[in-house]
């Protein structure tokens, strides 16, 4: 096993303070929210769910792009990686928006626009792994990962801009809300910076998560390939 590097052992420890320090800061620090009250603390962990989602999605969009250009497994293994967090993060925002929407809509789903995006963004990926799994070749499992990937993420402006091209029960965006040219979040100091903080906390732990699956797809790589190349069986298989 490779020696672990140091910014693998900062985004871990990164991770192990933000994410407690977040949550303290969420519960013991922020202002309960006039109308919603208590139940609007999950937005703290809603939106930046919701973020490392298309963060995630992003990055296997990217590697995907790389890897039909270069060939190179390198950037399968990253979006492998990424797309497994990503559809984790992605389940955790079709349940925090569930739990949200009961006492805010009284019901934990409707065919929103926005829900139902989402939920097809989950569907999409939830076959990329169905194909991964039923593709024996692992080049041809990378290719066609790649493409599915691309398409996949092409779901996530639809989501994004689904609360304007659609009547939908969400509110319009408020944390990047654009006013003549400038970013102008119409939501109070006291709400914004301590969601921005959930945020980056986030970001880190995906960092590390990242980081985590990438060795591990590199070591399974390493481990099929020589099971590949010492077993005429496997590889008459």
């Amino acid at each position: 096993m490779p020696e672990t590097p140091s910014y693998f052992r900062l985004l871990k420890w990164g991770s192990l303070l933000a994410l407690p320090g977040c949550g303290l800061w969420v519960f013991l620090g922020t202002p309960l929210e006039s109308s919603q009250g208590f139940v609007q603390k999950i937005m703290y962990l809603h939106v930046p769910s919701v973020i490392t989602t298309y963060l995630a999605f992003f990055v296997v969009f990217v590697c995907s792009i790389a890897y039909l250009w270069k060939r190179d497994l390198k950037f399968d293994r990253i979006a492998k990686s990424s797309a497994e967090i990503g559809l984790v993060f992605c389940v955790l925002v079709l349940i925090t928006g569930m739990v949200w929407g009961k006492p805010t809509w009284g019901t934990y789903w409707v065919w929103d626009a926005r829900l139902t995006t989402t939920l097809l963004l989950f569907l999409i990926f939830v076959g990329y792994f169905v194909l991964r799994m039923s593709v024996p070749d692992r080049d041809k499992e990378a290719r066609l990962a790649s493409v599915l990937g691309v398409i996949g993420v092409l779901d996530i402006p639809i989501i994004h801009k689904s609360v304007e091209w659609w009547r939908t029960l969400h509110q319009p965006s408020t944390l990047f809300k654009v006013e003549a040219g400038a970013a102008k979040p119409s939501m109070p100091p006291e709400l914004l910076y301590p969601l921005f903080a959930c945020m980056v906390a986030m970001a880190i732990f995906y960092g590390y998560l990242l980081l985590m699956r990438y060795r591990i797809e590199c070591a399974n790589d390493t481990i099929q390939e020589h099971i590949a190349n010492h077993s005429p069986e496997y590889s008459r298989a």
